[in-house]
């Protein structure tokens, strides 16, 4: 038995091992997909009932509570004020000394509201860990700024519900949404403060900015869920003001925060140092708001451009040599069913496949991958690591021929005549993208002979073949950076390009991006295509120019 217990023991800290690593990996990570959002959902039902819970059992405790009152009180009204012989019965003394010494001490020291709060409190624990923490707060903060940057969005609409820019000095909707809510002042306040603790004064002002607002038309009310208070936003806020130069704003607020708090010594010592400035420069001189640069992102003007552009800007009218057509590759297998094909560039060549997979084929590979769901990586030297440039999760997918992506290689082949199967081609990589879910411009194909793609030792990614499994209501296209042109989202669509040159160099023209995703789920499944084993589907040109 005792060998029994001990085999027992350490099978179950195997288990506890697995798991805390398992948590650790999914924990922290809920924003980079929507499917965990999603699920999050789920997990706060069961807090909602828990809550319901408590606020019954704390509901009968108040009504015990309010019933003594009630008995106490008419005690007073009715018994105790009466003549003085009232007192001298026995057991109108016996009570009154009894509920002094016992009845009192057991309401005021009752534990029954402290086991209310305690159950509440371990029943929250049970799903402490499908719980989003603080990195999952923050990411979801810095996604809202994304998308504030590059949908050029208000702030102060954003926190109406609404995703508007100024256009020509009036705001006009980006896009209306289905559901609208609305920010409150905490809400706000966290946003400025991830900023604020960047050092990001830019979006720390524009938040707090909103958040002090709406914390001032909430007057002196007090909410138990919030974290900030008036307080905080216009402690954060003038600081805010004080790093981008605006002296004379960063002063003012520091007076107001001195109505409420007038024996802060740090505020103190700030309004002093501010007004000394303020002197020692003269006048103030208006100052505006700086947007931090970008090191990585060299292309940002172009590329939020073209991620804020519906549609494609390649016109097939304007260029007649893009064209729409049933497009069969010469191959008997595509006679009776041909694809319905849009050119949508010639440099770099870039197609369209039009309903290249079924509703029902779109969400067989989403259920097959969302076991498999981890955060999306990029190379970094020979290795891999995660970025903020690249917010998503994906999952690799093998698949015998038999298999719905047996079945998609074989007809990305089809299509493309090149030889897909492993390792000629990579596994087929599903995606799900977060809040704010992007991937900043980069090329598919290696820059480095220490790249990860190397690895499979079949040459570079020649190609690239990616399917659009779910629709997206705003954001989210495809923008191709030098060659100036975006692909929107098309549901159920694939799209494909040549990632080198014939002669084996990169093209530099298939720099893209998956623009942030404004409203929607967005999925996708790429399938990279390698150099080796197109030796006689691809051949080389004559050019070694070309």
């Amino acid at each position: 038995k005792r060998a029994d217990s001990s085999l027992s023991e350490m099978k179950f800290c195997v288990l506890v091992c697995f798991l805390s690593g398992l948590l650790s990996v999914v924990r922290g990570e809920m924003y980079t997909s929507l499917l965990n959002v999603k699920q999050a959902v789920r997990v706060e039902r069961k807090l909602i009932d828990y809550l319901r819970t408590y606020i019954d059992h704390e509901l009968d405790r108040l009504e015990d509570i309010k019933r003594f009152y009630a008995k106490v009180s008419n005690l007073h009204t009715e018994l105790y004020k009466g003549p003085a012989v009232t007192m001298a019965n026995p057991l109108v003394a016996f009570t009154l000394i009894k509920r002094l010494h016992s009845e009192w001490l057991n309401v005021v020291y009752s534990n029954e509201a402290l086991e209310n709060l305690q159950a509440l409190r371990s029943s929250y624990e049970e799903e402490e860990a499908d719980l989003p923490n603080l990195e999952d707060l923050q990411g979801a903060a810095k996604g809202l700024m994304r998308l504030q940057d590059v949908y050029a969005l208000q702030v102060s609409s954003l926190v109406r519900g609404r995703f508007q820019r100024v256009t020509n000095g009036e705001s006009v909707d980006v896009y209306m949404p289905a559901v609208s809510v609305q920010l409150s002042g905490d809400d706000c306040f966290l946003v400025g403060k991830v900023a604020y603790e960047q050092e990001d004064y830019y979006h720390s002002v524009q938040w707090l900015e909103e958040s002090a607002r709406l914390f001032r038309g909430a007057g002196e009310e007090w909410s138990p869920e919030n974290e900030g208070t008036l307080e905080d936003a216009l402690d954060h806020l003038a600081f805010s003001h004080f790093k981008t130069g605006n002296v004379s704003y960063a002063l003012s607020l520091s007076q107001e925060l001195l109505h409420h708090n007038p024996m802060n010594g740090r505020v103190l010592q700030n309004v002093k140092k501010y007004e000394k400035l303020l002197v020692a420069a003269g006048p103030p001189r208006g100052t505006g708001l700086t947007r931090p640069s970008s090191s990585f992102l060299r292309t940002r003007d172009t590329y939020e451009r073209l991620c804020r552009t519906r549609g494609s800007q390649r016109r097939h009218f304007a260029n007649p040599q893009l064209f729409c057509d049933y497009f069969t590759n010469n191959n008997p297998a595509l006679i009776l069913m041909p694809a319905e094909r849009e050119v949508v560039s010639l440099q770099p060549y870039v197609v369209l496949y039009h309903d290249f997979v079924t509703d029902t084929e779109a969400e067989d590979i989403k259920s097959l991958a969302q076991p498999g769901l981890r955060r999306s990586v990029v190379a970094a030297g020979e290795k891999q690591a995660t970025a903020d440039y690249r917010i998503s999760k994906s999952a690799w997918l093998k698949g015998s021929a038999q298999s719905i992506v047996g079945k998609l290689d074989q007809r990305i082949s089809l299509l493309t005549g090149l030889n897909v199967k492993h390792p000629y081609g990579e596994y087929l990589q599903v995606v799900n993208y977060g809040i704010g879910g992007h991937y900043e411009p980069h090329f598919d194909h290696a820059t480095s002979p220490s790249s990860p793609v190397f690895k499979l030792k079949t040459g570079n990614r020649v190609a690239t073949f990616m399917i659009y499994l779910s629709p997206v209501e705003a954001g989210g296209s495809t923008a191709f950076i030098y060659a100036n042109f975006s692909v929107p989202v098309v549901e159920k669509a694939a799209i494909f390009w040549w990632n080198l040159h014939r002669n084996g160099e990169g093209n530099d023209d298939t720099l893209h991006a998956g623009c942030p995703v404004l409203i929607g789920d967005k999925w996708v499944a790429n399938k990279w295509i390698h150099e080796y084993g197109q030796e006689f589907q691809h051949c080389c040109s004559l050019n070694p120019q070309e």
